[in-house]
């Protein structure tokens, strides 16, 4: 009886011993509030496109270097690490915030609006952090100072890991999470965790959700090969746009019929059609453009074999010929179970068991999932959306009205504080 209770008791102990710097915590969170704000206006008035994240990045590792840590710069690009060594041994805990903006032009009348413009794809744009990845980057630099006051007291170091290019970068193939992770950002990791700001959750409230919280996501690329014709005289060619609109017909079954959705839901989204110059002649290719979601590597593997034996099957019975490009870009972000079991009671405590939401699947995309395929994750959404308002009728991310609700970010320093020291405490 003694050799069980004993480890119990050695646990329990230890992990209160970390939850006494809760009311600390509390207290300098509270206190750094405004900074966090300010900073995140900040970022969002000035803000940088994916791989350019320059001028946020020189304030993120002056912060980190004011507060004493061991600060890397450059990595994977643009990208900031800082590593805070606690007073005490014990595992390296890492936190993420991404730093990218995005080419959106703002619409929303604040005084810190994004005028900022830049050249997209060829394309002059507005720049603007319309995923609210400036709260993110705002919020941990929060943490840092937090976290670093109580430095004596950490049983263990904090990493903190500050990324480029989440929402990735038109001429580079490679998410900034996956090139941080190659240039080897978490060997010395034990666990991680991170936070998403949720425009269409209430502020003061975390949504979580253990297992497959995003999904994977892949580009389609489907060229459909004819033969090109008079449009007067079909039969003398192969008509690769009614090809296609059969095409993109037949992959809608993969998810009525071969996708089990009690298990995972999945997409597939043809996005865009291009094929053709005039109104009389049929062209000899049509080029259809999307994107494939989907919660887990078997349904993965499924759904891109039942996409290439549907397109080339349809293409083959017209006479035409299909060319099936798939390119895998994030992972699903899944997390860890057992971990975000062991976390759950930390975010109760920061949150309130009242203000704790188990969210259903979404099949939005993040590269925080390359770090949680490395070593243990936990990836929580901080609720955004002014409290009471409607969640249908509030500006989704990555559209021009896009906006936050400033009063939640101290609840994200203390969340992510929290998980911290607590996780410190188990592992002693």
């Amino acid at each position: 009886m003694k050799k069980i209770i004993l480890p119990l008791l050695f646990i329990a102990t230890t992990a209160l011993g970390q939850s006494k710097l809760r009311p600390s915590i509390d207290q300098k969170a509270q206190g750094v509030e405004a900074k966090v704000i300010e900073w995140r206006r900040d970022f969002h008035q000035n803000p940088e496109l994916g791989n350019q994240e320059v001028r946020t990045a020189k304030i993120v590792a002056a912060h980190l270097r004011s507060l004493g840590m061991e600060v890397t710069e450059n990595v994977a690009v643009t990208g900031v690490v800082g590593v805070l060594r606690g007073g005490k041994p014990g595992p390296m805990v890492a936190l993420r915030a991404d730093m990218d903006a995005l080419p959106v032009t703002e619409r929303v009348d604040v005084p810190f609006k994004s005028t900022v413009t830049a050249n997209y794809n060829g394309q002059q744009t507005g720049v603007m952090h319309a995923c609210g990845h400036d709260s993110h980057t705002a919020i941990l630099m929060g943490v840092a100072e937090v976290l670093a006051a109580h430095k004596n007291q950490l049983e263990g170091s904090v990493k903190f890991i500050f990324q480029p290019a989440e929402e990735g970068v038109a001429e580079v193939p490679m998410a900034g999470a996956e090139l941080m992770v190659k240039e080897g950002v978490m060997q010395d990791v034990d666990a991680v965790f991170g936070l998403h700001i949720w425009a269409q959750v209430e502020a003061g409230k975390i949504g979580y959700r253990p297992g497959p919280a995003m999904a994977a996501v892949d580009i389609l690329t489907i060229n459909v090969l004819g033969t090109q014709s008079h449009g007067a005289s079909p039969w003398s060619g192969v008509d690769p746009i009614v090809t296609s609109a059969q095409i993109i017909t037949g992959l809608q079954t993969i998810l009525s019929r071969s996708v089990n959705v009690t298990e995972n839901p999945a997409v597939v989204t043809v996005g865009a059609i291009h094929g053709g110059i005039r109104h009389n002649i049929i062209p000899e290719k049509v080029e259809l453009i999307g994107t494939i979601r989907t919660f887990g590597e078997e349904q993965q593997a499924l759904v891109h074999r039942r996409i290439n034996t549907i397109a080339s099957n349809i293409a083959e019975s017209a006479g035409a010929k299909a060319e099936v490009n798939i390119l895998k870009l994030y992972p699903a972000t899944v997390n860890d179970e057992a971990l975000t079991a062991k976390m759950l009671p930390s975010l109760t405590a920061a949150a309130g068991k009242e203000n704790l939401i188990l969210m259903d699947p979404m099949t939005g995309s993040e590269d925080f999932s390359f770090f949680q395929k490395e070593k243990p994750g936990v990836f929580v959404f901080l609720g955004g959306m002014k409290p009471g308002a409607d969640p249908l009728k509030t500006p989704s991310h990555h559209t021009p009205d896009f906006y936050l609700d400033e009063s939640g970010f101290t609840l994200g320093v203390r969340a992510l504080s929290y998980l911290v020291v607590d996780y410190m405490g188990m592992k002693k």
